[in-house]
């Protein structure tokens, strides 16, 4: 219905004829009746949806997980649920594309939530053997209906009766939908409001506040979602160690940046759904690029390499972690002297993840410890102080050496609540449950002439992912190596076993 249309061969065809369309449909042992267990995410996505109901009594919302995007021709991308769709549903990375969940007010003041989706076909149809997108033999059964109301207790639709229900009572009950989420279903609501003579030049409003709402429902995890984050860390620890164990490979075979990109995807691919966002797999000079998700380098000995990756679990959980290696093993005197102070930056954003402080104080306080140690260093410009490069509106320089944030939030998406304002985000009050990034770096261009020459294409920055606690914080990736001594040790461990 609203995935991506495929562009169709026309040298292929399909045999039609009654003989053969008998034959494929018979011969098939019945499926098993066993009932499917409701799953452990059911009760934590009904309260969800419960907190949701009870903001917007009375309205239609409409969540959409999405459809397929077309890669090329008659493929697709992987299939991942819009992240409200999967938070409000549980299913994640087992969504149906095209599915749509509905919460219909009830005449209580409630709603009733229903999930439309397109369930598994019968074997003699023509979608079972014809239908390579989503036939069952191209790429496998669907949930039934009974199936998937076993597994979520809620209620499921076929999505061909999804018009239906958006239609009803259009004129009087007013309606909200996840507009990013998916074109065709947002556009089907938007002629319902304007058949409906709903219509105002307001209408993206009252859209925009239900999106922010979602995101901002995501901020405090609750224990089931801080026991996936904790997953997620676990399954990227062993990707890490992965990388460490294949650097030398990663040398000799040259492309060494695919290769460890490489390494960390199975790890991902195997203990989790996959990557949570694509991995910087950065050696060298690449490292001074933030976002260096090409991965088309050498790895060479001597180089640090900076890894940030994370596996996401099949709840769509994502870790976020940043550790910045040395190839060999050893940190060469200047690569300590650069680590160990983006270290000493974390270590004054993590002391400032407390209750009661804002989200902005991580910033500020790992962001003295950089601008300090340059101004020792020597390398603001004449003449500027450090209180003079700490002021917010005048100041600055010293972000020349690290342009971008110290911290977001994180969980189902790696940037997650994105969609809040910055009053409810960056000025926002810490609070239990939350988790968070505090990911400070320092980064020296290979032609940065106001660089010393002996800093120039080193690129450092040191990525934990942190719990909100009661009194203060928990580090959850705590077990990954952080200090200079300690990641050297975690190389002659890793090394060590390797060679065992």
């Amino acid at each position: 219905m609203t995935s991506d249309e495929q562009v169709k061969a026309s040298h292929r065809n399909t045999p039609t004829s009654e003989e053969f369309r008998a034959f494929i449909a018979s011969g098939w042992a019945e499926p098993e009746a066993a009932p499917v267990p409701r799953a452990e995410v059911a009760d934590h996505a009904a309260r969800r949806r419960a907190a949701l109901s009870r903001q917007f009594p009375g309205e239609r919302l409409v969540v959409p997980a999405g459809g397929l995007k077309v890669r090329s021709n008659d493929t697709d991308y992987t299939f991942r649920p819009h992240t409200a769709f999967a938070y409000l549903t549980g299913l994640g990375a087992h969504s149906e594309p095209d599915s749509v969940l509905v919460l219909d007010p009830t005449s209580d003041g409630r709603h009733e939530a229903l999930l439309f989706f397109r369930p598994l076909a019968p074997r003699d149809s023509e979608e079972f053997f014809a239908d390579s997108r989503f036939g069952e033999f191209w790429v496998g059964p669907r949930p039934t209906v009974h199936e998937l109301e076993q597994q979520l207790g809620i209620t499921a639709r076929h999505i061909d009766t999804l018009p239906d229900v958006l239609a009803k009572d259009a004129g009087s009950v007013p309606a909200r939908v996840v507009r990013a989420a998916d074109a065709q279903v947002t556009a089907l609501v938007d002629r319902n409001r304007t058949q409906a003579e709903d219509a105002s030049t307001e209408q993206d409003d009252p859209d925009e506040e239900f999106a922010r709402h979602l995101s901002g429902m995501r901020i405090i995890k609750d224990e089931w979602e801080i026991g996936e984050m904790r997953r997620a860390i676990a399954a990227t620890h062993r990707g890490f160690d992965a990388i460490i164990a294949g650097l030398p490979e990663a040398v000799r075979k040259g492309r060494g940046e695919r290769w460890v990109e490489g390494l960390f995807g199975l790890y991902a691919r195997h203990d989790g759904n996959g990557v949570g966002y694509e991995s910087i797999c950065a050696s060298g000079d690449h490292a001074n690029t933030i976002h260096w998700t090409k991965n088309t380098g050498p790895v060479r000995e001597g180089d640090l390499i900076l890894v940030d990756a994370g596996v996401e679990v099949d709840s769509l959980y994502t870790a976020d972690i940043t550790r910045t290696l040395p190839v060999t093993g050893r940190f060469t005197d200047v690569q300590r002297k650069i680590y160990e102070a983006v270290l000493e930056a974390q270590e004054a954003g993590l002391a400032a993840v407390k209750p009661g402080n804002k989200f902005s104080d991580i910033h500020a306080a790992a962001n003295q410890v950089i601008a300090a140690r340059l101004h020792e260093w020597g390398l603001l410009p004449d003449g500027v102080t450090l209180e003079q490069t700490l002021d917010r509106e005048r100041g600055g320089w010293h972000r020349r050496w690290m342009v971008h944030g110290t911290s977001h939030h994180l969980g189902m998406d790696v940037h997650d609540c994105q969609m809040l304002l910055r009053q409810d985000y960056m000025d926002g009050e810490l609070k239990p449950g939350m988790i968070l990034t505090v990911e400070p770096g320092l980064y020296f261009k290979a032609d940065d002439l106001l660089a010393p020459a002996e800093f120039r294409g080193i690129g450092v920055r040191i990525e934990d992912n942190v719990l909100v606690t009661q009194d203060g914080h928990e580090n959850l990736s705590a077990a990954m190596p952080r200090t200079v001594a300690d990641v050297e040790a975690w190389f002659d461990r890793v090394w060590s076993d390797v060679d065992a």
